[in-house]
């Protein structure tokens, strides 16, 4: 027993031994991790307090330091063709607040009052409820005093909310308290509510208009007495021509309002912010990335001191194709004559007229105008209707007929010269399909220049390889749609155009095969094209089968201080297809164009023979939706006229479109002849200022 006691024993002793060693060992191991981390603190301290205090001060300058931007910068200037000024900037001196955070209603109202003290407004605007709403505010213990016992009750009781009681107090402010309130309580109110309109921490603009030096100086001078407010230099989009072209010129957001919700994600894609000011229609839309100006770039230092980093610019200008003279003159014609349009008989329908002007060799627009009159107050009042030039179709009627004739030519469905019998054509069960009189005998020519439908029909005909037989069923090949339609496409009816605007309508493709819809479509009876597809079509025959690609924008230019003096970039004319005919053809189309202007010809009194113009007239049925309910129920007429001149060397297009110009009241078929004198005054107007 004694052995294992003292066994038991040497071993407990063993253990003793093994444990207080290995906790020295550890203890010296701590020991020189500490001096090694103390070693690398200091070592790193002098590197940050003696080799590198230069850089690390530097560094924690820059890191509070802030990169702010301006708010806006000048956009870029559009110019016309002949270096006439359209849009400019104006600067504008704004005041505006910008809710610090956590400030109180008192102060703000305290505020209010010390900026009523500088600034005049018109403080009339100021809504009755907003009124009272500030009397409660600035009279907090005379509003609680409103409240009854019962009512304060029922709010502890959560059977009236904060907001009721609030609404309340505002209810019961009397007319004498209102009438208390001295001009400048009125004043502070308008501007307190001015301060708190809308989103908290939105920029609130308190004056943008008619902002005085006085008043700009002295909000500028206290701005440390007047948290949250400030002063900047704007500005607007200024327009030396009035309304002229002003919708095509096309809009820009405010600094208030941002981008549009509707763009925001097209532009947050490109980077901007939601409060930047962009293009939203139009030119200044499709234009925006050349138009913008460069934002300059500040470095804020903690005591408020700004550098600049990078200075800003204004935008680039543009030029366009547009001679504003010109266009000043079409519109003042288009003005006059819708509204003297109204005063002709069977016109209730009709209320507008598009015209377009261009240069058939290069497919620049050198005046585009759409006019509508409406009846406002038992007076006819005229309001732009431009943009409808490339969106709103029309049934074009036989000005197509110069691409109806291609299709005859080169399928072999029509022979130059081939003369044939203008008479009524009857297809079984369906009524008669006449040209607008008996023609007789003619040919491709006079067919053209006198708009004979019957030809055009036994064109259609032919290339759907039908055989036509007096009030029996034609039957044709349904490809003869796509045949006519791949050449009318050619000539740029029924595609886009290309056209450097944001929108642009394709017009109505039919979708019926039935025999008498190619008929209907070889005269322009079928499918539908906007002004801007007439105008390319016209363009495309007068340069021989070019299709030009129409366009506004001429150049673009760098900013300088001197005017259109550094040029970036200039617009050169696009080809976008030729159309497939040969050249006797083409000619022989020209020819009837030109025959269509003069002697007897349907187009015969549209332009002053002394210009030797060439085009082409039409007249088609239209229905329209009389009653709003979304379905066509009226049937009227539309006028089309595409001509250019001179027929042997064209310079100049004319295209002019007036939809319903015809519905048929009583028992007469008087038309109005609209299209006609606009299209004679407007190529007139041209040849004046273009000898």
């Amino acid at each position: 027993m004694k052995k294992r006691y003292k066994k038991i024993y040497n071993i407990s002793s063993f253990k003793n031994k093994d444990i207080k060693e290995t906790i020295e060992k550890r203890y010296n191991i701590l020991i020189i991790i500490i001096i090694a981390t103390m070693i690398i603190i200091m070592t790193n301290l002098f590197v940050i307090q003696v080799l590198k205090h230069d850089y690390y001060v530097n560094l924690v300058s820059k890191l509070s330091d802030n990169i702010i931007t301006s708010t806006s910068t000048p956009r870029g200037r559009i110019y016309d063709r002949n270096g006439k000024l359209l849009v400019d900037n104006e600067a504008v001196k704004v005041i505006y607040y910008k809710k610090p955070s956590n400030i109180t209603t008192k102060k703000e109202i305290e505020i209010a009052y010390k900026v009523a003290d500088i600034i005049e407004l018109d403080y009339t605007k100021l809504s009755d409820k907003n009124l009272r709403k500030f009397w409660v505010k600035n009279n907090s213990e005379l509003a609680n005093n409103k409240i009854t016992l019962e009512e304060w009750k029922l709010l502890d009781e959560r059977k009236l909310t904060s907001s009721d009681i609030e609404n309340l107090k505002i209810e019961r402010v009397t007319i004498e308290e209102l009438e208390s309130l001295t001009t400048k309580d009125r004043l502070a109110a308008y501007i307190y509510y001015l301060m708190n309109i809308g989103y908290s921490y939105d920029e609130k603009i308190i004056k943008k208009e008619n902002v005085t030096d006085k008043e700009y100086a002295l909000i500028a001078e206290n701005i440390n007495n007047l948290p949250g407010f400030d002063t900047r230099v704007d500005w607007i989009r200024v327009y030396p021509y009035g309304d002229t072209f002003r919708t095509i010129l096309g809009s820009v957001s405010t600094t208030e309002t941002g981008i549009p919700y509707e763009l925001k994600d097209y532009y947050l894609d490109l980077g901007y912010s939601l409060n930047d000011r962009v293009g939203t229609s139009y030119l200044e839309y499709q234009y925006e990335s050349i138009l913008k100006g460069e934002k300059t770039v500040y470095q804020v230092s903690n005591d408020g001191s700004r550098k600049v980093i990078n200075e800003g610019s204004r935008g680039h200008d543009i030029v366009l194709t547009i001679d504003i003279e010109l266009q000043q003159e079409i519109e003042k014609i288009l003005e006059e004559e819708v509204v003297n349009a109204k005063d002709d008989i069977n016109t209730k329908y009709y209320d507008r007229s598009f015209a377009i002007i261009s240069d058939p060799n290069t497919g620049e627009i050198l005046a585009m105008a759409g006019k509508q009159v409406v009846l406002k107050d038992e007076e006819y009042k005229v309001y732009d209707y431009t943009p409808g030039i490339v969106t709103t179709p029309v049934t074009a009627g036989s000005i197509v007929k110069g691409a109806s004739q291609t299709v005859g030519y080169m399928t072999g469905a029509l022979q130059i010269g081939e003369r044939r019998n203008d008479s009524c054509i009857k297809i079984a069960a369906t009524p008669l399909k006449c040209s607008w009189t008996n023609l007789g005998v003619i040919n491709d020519i006079s067919a053209l220049k006198y708009s004979s439908n019957v030809y055009q029909f036994l064109t259609a005909i032919n290339v759907g390889k039908g055989k036509y037989v007096y009030n029996q069923n034609l039957n044709i090949d349904a490809s003869a749609f796509d045949i006519y339609r791949k050449t009318f496409n050619e000539y740029g009816l029924g595609v886009l155009t290309g056209i450097d605007l944001p929108v642009e309508s394709l017009g109505y493709k039919g979708t019926s095969t039935l025999p008498g819809h190619l008929l209907d479509f070889s005269i322009g009876q079928y499918d539908t094209y906007t002004p801007i597809q007439l105008s390319q079509y016209i363009n495309t025959i007068a340069n021989g089968g070019n299709r030009m690609q129409p366009y506004l924008l001429k150049a673009v230019y760098n900013p300088t201080k001197d005017g259109l003096t550094d040029i970036l970039y200039e617009n050169k004319p696009v080809i976008l297809n030729k159309v497939n005919i040969t050249d006797e053809y083409m000619d022989r189309i020209k020819q009837g164009f030109r025959e269509v202007m003069i002697s007897s010809g349907t187009g015969v009194s549209f332009m002053n023979y002394a210009y030797k113009g060439a085009g082409k007239t039409g007249t088609s049925e239209s229905f329209i939706d009389t009653d709003g309910d979304g379905i066509v129920d009226t049937e009227t007429m539309t006028n089309t006229y595409g001509a250019y001149a001179p027929y042997d060397n064209p310079k100049v297009s004319f295209v002019v479109v007036s939809p319903d110009i015809f519905y048929k009241e009583g028992n007469s078929t008087a038309r109005t002849s609209v299209n006609q004198r606009i299209s004679y005054r407007i190529s007139q107007k041209y040849f004046e200022l273009y000898k």
